[in-house]
């Protein structure tokens, strides 16, 4: 056997991860989808002080149930469920090292042998990972051109696979589009009880306005998990905490699969510290907004086709030859993302400046290369 005695089918794969480069070589960074803005002095002073008391305890294991933190995520929560829906319950609640920890223990609950996860391409590259490493069978139906979702053709793909587990990221990753409640409802109730769906609003602090959360659905429908993060909106992306909401039966059912006081005292402290100053955190999420719109409008004056986004990000194309447009904006020292169906990239909204050194780049790069 070659060593070292790696199960075979992870033989010769290439770990998850996006290029990350120094900033000398990419001064314009726009591959990751993080916000640009960065916390105010007196947050991080906050932040420094909460942690610096969590250290006075860590000889002590933390709290495995994170009551305080999943007390105020369920408030925050709560902010964004609808009109006359009774507010999130802490006990609705579940927490992780990041969305990518919540989406693996789900997996792990209510994937396995034997049973089967499905998605619509394209989708989050990091799905089909989740059910490799948990050894579900992963299944993708696609989505339309415009990158909706065909629902009788999601249906009848559920209907047919019988999976377990249902990823439905709205916004999605990589094109930015948003699902309708009816899309969720019909995949709930297509599911029933023999799996869950799970909407992963990892993006949902960015969907333009009248576009509605799956938090809203969570009285109608027990299967039903929404994830979200404090990496993006929240600017807490060196934080690695996500989160989801759902029946307590679900959270119960994660307890089993979690590892011992997987989240550290540290972590318990900066999340709460954050959450308390949510409004200025999430002060530029309208900023980044009007950034989008004016991207999405820039690059189809310039004759490219462009995904309609609810997200911090742009999906666009179409190229001959995406990779050398993408080494071209780098070679400029403007980084974005090489992902997507293709032929396209995806650039995340940064500042007005970095928007503005984005645009002149790829000017010159489309210059060069049409």
């Amino acid at each position: 056997m070659t060593f070292p005695p790696l199960r075979e089918e992870l033989r010769g794969i290439e770990p998850y991860g996006a290029p990350q480069l120094p900033i000398d070589q990419a001064p314009v960074q726009l591959n990751v989808n993080e916000n640009p803005y960065g916390p105010s002095a007196v947050v991080v002073a906050d932040i420094a002080t909460a942690v610096a008391h969590a250290a006075t305890t860590l000889n002590r294991y933390p709290d495995r149930e994170f009551t305080e933190l999943r007390t105020a995520l369920a408030a925050y929560l709560s902010t964004d469920t609808g009109a006359g829906d009774p507010p999130i319950a802490p006990e609705q609640v579940w927490a992780a090292n990041g969305s990518n920890e919540v989406m693996l223990q789900l997996l792990q609950a209510f994937g396995g042998p034997g049973r089967t996860a499905v998605s619509f391409a394209p989708t989050y590259s990091m799905y089909p990972e989740y059910a490799r490493d948990t050894s579900t069978r992963w299944v993708t139906g696609h989505r339309e051109t415009d990158f909706s979702l065909d629902l009788d053709a999601a249906r009848a793909l559920v209907t047919a696979e019988r999976p377990s587990v249902v990823l439905l990221p709205s916004p999605n990753n990589p094109t930015g589009t948003a699902l309708p409640p009816a899309a969720v409802t019909a995949l709930c109730e297509a599911v029933g009880d023999d799996g869950v769906v799970v909407v992963d609003e990892a993006y949902g602090e960015f969907r333009r306005e009248g576009v509605p959360s799956a938090l809203e659905l969570l009285p109608t429908h027990r299967n039903l998990v929404v994830t979200r993060t404090m990496s993006k909106a929240f600017a807490g992306a060196g934080l690695r905490l996500g989160y989801l909401a759902a029946d307590p039966a679900i959270c119960d059912a994660i307890r089993v699969v979690r590892l011992p006081y997987h989240l550290s005292a540290v972590t318990q402290a900066a999340a709460r510290a954050a959450l308390r100053h949510a409004p200025e955190l999430l002060g530029r999420v309208d900023d980044l907004r009007v950034e989008r719109d004016a991207t999405v409008a820039w690059l189809r004056e310039q004759r490219l086709e462009v995904a309609d986004s609810d997200a911090n990000f742009v999906l666009f194309g179409t190229f001959a030859d995406r990779h050398a447009v993408w080494q071209d904006l780098l070679d400029q020292g403007v980084l974005i993302r090489e992902t997507g169906p293709d032929g396209w990239l995806r650039v995340s909204v940064g500042t007005a400046d970095e928007m503005t050194s984005f645009q002149e780049a790829l000017t010159r790069t489309l210059k060069e290369l049409t």
